[in-house]
């Protein structure tokens, strides 16, 4: 195991006991927050977590924003994502949810910052903090975590990919899990389990597309690509949040002359990522994830009874 593992772990379960015991401060916002984040390095399903929950919010009429990092921008500041905007003045997660779910999404580095000119700008009832559970100067009412079958089996950054041990479950309000998922954990005890389901919609597909992604658990799409009875020419993976380049184009465009495929097939955040260069890809098929939520009523009761449960705000 890497040394800087310890080191980290090390760091990390300091910086959580100074939070617990008030050292370090959360600053709260007028309105409650609720929070949807993992224990790992991407792939744990976030962001459609954030647009189902979202989507579920909406049909209570219930208005809301979405507060975001906005991870691998080139701006900074606080901003209010434009949805017709770029992935490199926003980032590429804000922006698939600003188009998702049409309501506003604020971009970052202080979430607290961001909530602020949110509730200057907008009435909203409600914040959705996308991925907070590690980012805890900023205080939430409600803690969803997402957590994924590898985690269970994984260890640390930078030996592993996770951000936080599974012992620090324990700050959770409520635990996602895949459906179907049958495990014994002691940090699962206690806790209210929810279950969700990862839905892979496919477009109307060339035959034998060249397959393409940059995300974060890239071998987990061309499982479900292949799962829907596609037969990829050739399945490509690049890092996670790639900015795709006319270099990366032609690549692609090669792979597919070489192998005689016939179109792409690629994910929505990697389309946020191509633009405007998808064009040169046509024809282009852009797969959609969504998540569904076992019981989906009794979540958002459960969110809400909790919030009324909170303290009367000053």
């Amino acid at each position: 195991m890497n040394p800087l593992t310890g080191v980290y772990g090390a760091a990390t379960a300091l910086r959580n006991t100074l939070f617990d015991r008030g050292v370090l401060t959360s600053r709260r916002l007028e309105q409650p927050v609720v929070s949807v984040g993992n224990l790992s390095v991407g792939g744990s399903g976030k962001t459609p977590f954030v647009i189902a929950l979202g989507e579920l919010l909406k049909e209570r009429g219930i208005r809301f924003d979405v507060l975001s990092r906005g991870y691998r921008r080139k701006t900074r500041g606080v901003l209010v994502v434009e949805p017709e905007g770029n992935a490199a003045d926003f980032g590429d997660e804000p922006l698939l949810i600003a188009r998702r779910l049409d309501v506003p999404v604020i971009a970052g580095a202080s979430r607290y910052e961001a909530g602020r000119v949110a509730e200057q700008k907008y009435k909203s009832q409600l914040h959705i903090l996308d991925d907070g559970f590690q980012h805890r100067s900023l205080a939430r009412d409600f803690d969803i975590v997402l957590v994924t079958e590898q985690d269970f089996d994984d260890c640390l950054l930078p030996s592993g990919r996770l951000r936080e041990p599974l012992s620090a479950l324990r700050r959770t309000d409520a635990i996602a899990l895949p459906q179907g998922l049958a495990v014994e954990h002691p940090a699962l005890k206690q806790k209210p389990i929810w279950r969700i389901d990862r839905q892979l919609i496919l477009p109307n597909l060339p035959s034998a597309p060249v397959v393409f992604c940059g995300i974060a658990r890239p071998e987990q799409f061309f499982a479900q690509v292949r799962a829907a009875g596609v037969t990829p020419a050739a399945e490509i993976k690049f890092r996670d949040h790639h900015a795709y380049d006319i270099d990366d184009i032609q690549a692609l465009i090669s792979a597919r002359r070489a192998l005689q495929g016939v179109g792409f097939l690629t994910t929505e955040k990697d389309a946020i990522n191509l633009a405007p260069e998808q064009r040169l890809l046509e024809p282009l098929a852009v797969a959609t994830l969504n998540l569904v939520i076992d019981h989906p009523a009794d979540a958002v009761d459960t969110i809400l009874a909790r919030i009324a449960e909170q303290k009367p705000r000053s």
